[in-house]
């Protein structure tokens, strides 16, 4: 039995975090011993982990902080393999390994495309983190984006040929059908009849709620009813606009849950509007379920998932008259879900867990 440190910031409710505890249950199931290394034992998922595997709190608010209380934990611990999950953690935990004088191996993981997400911050940054990149990755034993798009920013940001990088698509748990009580609680939160739209992610920038909003706003179907599951800073902002388009009376804002499943179990389609996704999970759960899908054609995972639009409707980023289209489309084409829920199942855990392990030495 070997030990295996997951790293990451927290244990928020994010697509990240939740792919970590699963794959902590999957390399649990394979023999293997697991404790979660957080920069701040804070998050949604916390209790969740807690209750099967160790938890080491680095105490590091910051991620300037987080080396030499990553020094300290390498030394004193001596796990046999480290998994660190997202920027800058990708970067810090190599170097912290090799100041360590630690002896096993440090898989890099990203679940994002970071040439977007950094964009904005100015061309110093960029250069930065195109530094940081390139000495991290070099100091790692291997590296794992979440797709191939997600691969390909790492090689490129990194100054690195495109055979270092594994492609391993985020794990994501089979659908299981949830108790009566919890579906009637859904409906209860849904109200009013009529047809149900929903999306599940944080309400921050990079999801582009507000073009959901405007689209959902052209949708012919009055009746329809659309449904965000998650919080986040732009919830205020989102609101506003759902009044300014005279849509407010059919969106919930239903915050975070811990279980989205009752959800996709009662509602009729699911809606990607992200400007860009490392994979996109969210899509993955609502095969699962069955459940028709409509994405934007965004960096770089939901096209992987759906097959370039096999298994789902793909529009152009920032379309808010394709969007609504594809919405009004897929409501009135009859899904094939036995297909759908097939696809789903591309994405089981226990595949991912296994590419992890090899990455890692660990098979």
């Amino acid at each position: 039995m070997k030990k295996i440190a997951i790293l990451l910031p927290d244990l928020r409710g994010g697509g990240a975090e939740r792919v970590m505890v699963d794959l902590a249950q999957e390399f649990a199931s394979l023999g293997h011993s697991v404790e979660f290394v957080l920069m701040r034992a804070t998050g949604e998922f916390l209790p969740e982990a807690q209750r099967d595997f160790a938890i080491v709190d680095l105490a590091a608010p910051r991620a300037r902080n987080a080396t030499g209380a990553l020094i300290r934990y390498l030394r004193r611990r001596r796990p046999a393999a480290v998994i660190a999950a997202m920027w800058p953690l990708t970067a810090i935990a190599p170097v912290a390994a090799r100041m360590a004088g630690f002896q096993g191996k440090v898989l890099a993981s990203e679940h994002a495309i970071l040439s977007r997400q950094y964009a904005p911050y100015g061309r110093f940054h960029r250069l930065a983190l195109r530094v940081l990149v390139a000495l991290g990755y070099r100091l790692a034993s291997a590296r794992a984006g979440v797709s191939r798009g997600t691969c390909a920013d790492m090689a490129a940001l990194s100054w690195m040929t495109s055979d270092r990088f594994a492609t391993v698509h985020n794990p994501v748990r089979a659908a299981v059908m949830p108790c009566r009580e919890a579906l009637n609680a859904a409906d209860a939160l849904w109200g009013a009849k009529g047809t149900r739209i929903l999306t599940v992610g944080s309400l921050k920038p990079v999801k582009n709620h507000a073009l959901l909003l405007q689209a959902f706003a052209v949708l012919p179907r009055s009746e329809a009813r659309l449904m965000l599951l998650g919080q986040g800073q732009d919830e205020v902002a989102l609101r506003v606009l759902a009044a300014e388009l005279g849509i407010a009376d059919r969106v919930i804002f239903a915050g975070f849950h811990l279980d989205p499943s009752p959800f996709y179990a009662t509602a009729d389609l699911f809606v990607l509007s992200s400007d860009h996704e490392g994979f996109g999970n969210v899509i993955v759960e609502a095969l699962s379920f069955g459940l028709p899908v409509v994405s934007t054609d965004c960096p770089s995972g939901p096209a992987e998932i759906l097959q370039g639009g096999r298994y789902g409707h793909l529009v152009p980023v920032g379309d808010a008259q394709a969007l609504a289209h594809a919405m009004d489309e897929a409501l009135d084409t009859p899904a094939d879900r036995a297909a759908l829920i097939r696809r789903a199942a591309d994405f089981k855990p226990e595949i991912a867990a296994r590419k992890y392990l090899e990455l890692l030495g660990l098979a």
